[in-house]
């Protein structure tokens, strides 16, 4: 993305959650939900996990998450979250500024949506290292904005949005050792702040590292 303000990626994040009340709706992504639901629980790594939303519905459904964002507000709302959600044993909340530094080790679910931001993201190299924390026979989860909503007819800044075949091609997953389950544009409702109904497409990318 392009054409944003100069503003350090902390600093920008930080006022984003702490100069506003709840930013998100508290509930996981629809298509985290669809494409999770019918794999085996284990750990799982919540790649710019907000206020918990996606991270707290795993840690429901019997996985033992990490959630990384680069805002300690954000953080600091995810495990208040979790907490009156009766999952705050089983969500443990890191501060990383993916593309400086990032997680150590593996998980059997590596997600990833929305890593798309007005200020300075090194994205391919924030996916590669996604992809390398995946463990064998764990899955690889990205959801990206395929476009602006319909209803968006003044674009606050010039993006360029990623494709199905671009981001599998940036990846350069070794043959063999990974299958692809879900190469997919999706068409899902949206709604301007406004209230301007009308919709959005999302691209998702399920893959799976062979055990």
């Amino acid at each position: 993305m392009t054409d944003a303000p100069v503003t350090e990626p902390a600093e920008f994040w930080e006022s984003r959650y702490r100069d506003s009340g709840r930013v998100w709706s508290g509930n996981p992504n629809e298509l985290l939900v669809r494409e999770v639901s019918g794999l085996h629980p284990g750990t799982a790594l919540d790649l710019g996990c907000g206020e918990g939303g996606d991270a707290i519905w795993l840690a429901a459904h019997g996985w033992r998450v990490t959630g990384v964002d680069i805002s300690a507000t954000a953080l600091a709302r995810a495990a208040e979250h979790a907490r009156d959600a009766g999952v705050g044993d089983r969500v443990a909340l890191e501060r990383h500024e993916l593309g400086v530094t990032f997680p150590d080790g593996t998980f059997d679910l590596v997600s990833a949506h929305y890593l798309q931001s007005p200020v300075a993201l090194d994205q391919d190299g924030v996916l590669s290292s996604a992809a390398r924390a995946v463990a064998p026979g764990g899955t690889l989860l990205i959801v990206m904005h395929a476009a602006w909503p319909d209803w968006q007819t003044d674009p606050p800044f010039t993006a360029e949005f990623p494709t199905l075949d671009g981001v599998l091609e940036k990846l350069a997953l070794p043959a063999g050792e990974w299958t692809v389950q879900t190469r997919e544009r999706v068409r899902r409702a949206s709604v301007s702040p406004e209230g301007v109904a009308g919709h959005r497409d999302d691209n998702v990318w399920r893959v799976r590292r062979s055990g």
